[in-house]
């Protein structure tokens, strides 16, 4: 005979799991019992505003902590709980006090409430040995009531005497986190986890005097319209404890189709070798969840720093499914957007700000676009990079837009990485009326590949060194006899030889190296898996006139010149290696004294 029945799940059971397993760290517990007596204030004035309770007002959270008794208590004066309510809202674990507040009264609304009363309410047994209950209901027939228990399988409940409505949990920490009771560790977690909650917080209040240690309305909370320049960077100085000014903001507010607040800072970045995170926190109703969620806050986007508040974000234990979550992938794909406008509108409006921003601004936007192809698709023609004459220009500009005929070769566009050291191909470019792009960061080379990738056959990048002989040479010039001399010269060397006549007659030979050999090479080092050997080419330069006398050279001077412009050569594209100095230091003595017996 088949039967059906209910799994019940027993307390002694899941108290071992709630204690060690709930949060993946101890110190959330602070916010949870905080954010629920922010709850139950925000209940209370629910039920004020719809006529069924008193308006007392002055809505407070008082946290105090008893090093002597080994106490920590969080009081607050909203809404209480029957001795009923007691019984269902905290003897059953994980049933949702909220949830079923807002069922009642879910006319009227509920925004604001956030908790799981009864799931993190427990989450203080992760640090107490025993906890007290002393709660009063707003309800004025209603006695106050006393509840007590170890965490384990009994608890104790009882009528009691307690002044006022509103509910005090006293937590009897256990040896080893007595942590929890220092003054300063408290107002680190409450700076932490609380510093936005919508009701004032006091720690271990003392008088008249005292001062909350939360900002009850943050400005991210109020209309964009209403808030002042220098507001917004007093606001990042105190959130991020970072007193350089942020070089621009964007305020977040919408209601629809979702909730979403927030403010999103640009900051000024130094020369990094590296990306540097940023630090964006995400609240529920002004209560912290985690920072830097990726699901919510795209990668790239955690460069910046900011707050996000999201209250159709649940406050979850796990949080496991906001990656699959539609509202959560919609929040980040809006954030995303009003970034990519953001940074339109200053570049259409505000050109010469945003040209002062953009070595800051460059790294986050380049490192977006390879990330996310929607955001690169909003801020494509903002994307831009400075010349050799020091002038900024649109990246999409310097290549054709549509597809390549068949047969034709993809735009070629020329860049530099180090402007010291590439110092003579960018004078050969630039006396013969060519340009090229800096690209001086690290994240440069990953983005020009991401953009060949995305246009194919309309552009390839070449670094300066890349090819020479193909953007400066007059014309098809090789010379055979030539290169044959600088072959058997350099044989013993890992160097290939062509002969073009170049624009520049002053420049005896150039080396140039492969591009994709030379950008795998790099990545290899970047990740730290060890150098690829880059094939290298020396052209030498027939218009110059030491090279055609090397050509008319004979014997051990021919083949010492040959040796000493190509080393020439090889410390302007690059470093000589200590062998090849000494060697350079012997060539060049050789030339010198074969040039001096001539003159004699």
């Amino acid at each position: 005979m088949t039967r059906q029945g209910n799994i019940k799940i027993s307390s002694e059971n899941m108290m071992p799991i709630i204690k060690k397993w709930l949060y993946s760290e101890k110190d959330i517990f602070l916010r949870e019992i905080v954010a629920n007596a922010a709850d139950a204030i925000t209940k209370l004035k629910k039920l004020v505003s719809m006529g069924e309770a008193k308006d007392e007002g002055a809505y407070r959270i008082t946290v105090t902590s008893d090093p002597k008794a080994g106490t920590l208590t969080v009081e607050d004066n909203g809404i209480g709980m029957t001795e009923e309510e007691v019984e269902k809202y905290i003897t059953q674990i994980a049933f949702s006090g909220a949830a079923d507040f807002l069922e009642k009264y879910e006319k009227a609304g509920g925004e604001g409430i956030i908790g799981h009363f009864g799931l993190g309410f427990y989450s203080a047994y992760m640090v107490s040995d025993d906890i007290e209950i002393f709660t009063k209901s707003y309800r004025e027939d209603a006695p106050a009531v006393r509840w007590e228990s170890d965490g384990e399988s009994v608890y104790t409940i009882e009528s009691c005497e307690k002044e006022g409505r509103g509910t005090k949990i006293v937590m009897h920490l256990s040896k080893e986190e007595k942590q929890f009771l220092k003054e300063e560790r408290l107002r680190e977690l409450l700076g932490k986890y609380c510093s936005f909650m919508p009701y004032e917080i006091y720690l271990n209040p003392k008088g008249k005097d005292d001062r909350p240690v939360n900002t009850p309305f943050p400005l991210y909370a109020k209309q964009p319209k209403d808030c002042t320049e220098e507001e917004y960077k007093k606001f990042y100085r105190e959130t991020f404890s970072d007193f350089n000014e942020p070089l621009f903001w964007i305020h977040l507010n919408m209601e629809y189709p979702f909730r979403l607040k927030g403010i999103l800072y640009f900051p000024k970045v130094r020369k990094q070798v590296e990306l540097e995170r940023g630090h964006v926190k995400l609240y529920c109703n002004q209560v912290y969840i985690a920072d830097n969620i990726k699901e919510v806050i795209p990668e790239f986007l955690m460069l910046l720093n900011g707050v996000i508040d999201c209250p159709d974000i649940p406050l979850n234990v796990s949080r496991s499914f906001l990656q699959n979550d539609a509202q959560v992938q919609k929040i980040a794909k809006h954030i995303t957007k009003k970034v990519a406008d953001k940074l339109t509108e200053l570049f259409k409006k505000d050109r010469e700000r945003f040209e002062a921003c953009w070595d800051d601004l460059a790294t986050f936007i380049k490192f977006g676009c390879i990330k996310d192809d929607s955001f690169a698709e909003k801020v494509k023609d903002v994307v831009i990079f400075k010349n050799l004459a020091g002038e900024y220009r649109p990246l999409t500009g310097m290549f054709r837009a549509e597809e390549a005929e068949e047969g034709k070769q993809p735009d070629t566009v020329y860049y530099v990485t180090d402007e010291n050291k590439q110092a003579q191909y960018i004078r050969m470019f630039k006396d013969a009326g060519l340009d090229a792009l800096v690209c001086d960061t690290y994240i440069d080379p990953h983005f020009l590949s991401y953009v060949e990738y995305k246009n194919p056959g309309k552009v390839r990048f070449l670094r300066i060194d890349a090819d020479v002989a193909g953007a400066l040479k007059e014309e098809e010039s090789g010379d055979d006899t030539l290169a044959a001399v600088f072959k058997e010269a350099l044989k013993e060397k890992n160097v290939e030889v062509k002969t073009e006549k170049l624009k520049n007659p002053e420049i005896p030979a150039v080396i140039n190296a492969d591009e994709q050999m030379r950008r795998m090479s790099e990545m290899n080092a970047f990740y730290r898996m060890g150098e690829i050997p880059v094939a290298l080419t020396l052209v030498v330069n027939t218009a110059n006139p030491a090279v055609m006398a090397v050509k008319e050279a004979t014997g051990e001077a021919q083949s010492s010149a040959a040796e000493y412009l190509y080393l020439l050569a090889l410390m302007n594209f690059r470093p000589l290696t200590p062998d090849e100095l000494t060697a350079f230091t012997a060539a060049a003595g050789r030339y010198l004294e074969d040039s001096l017996k001539k003159v004699q």
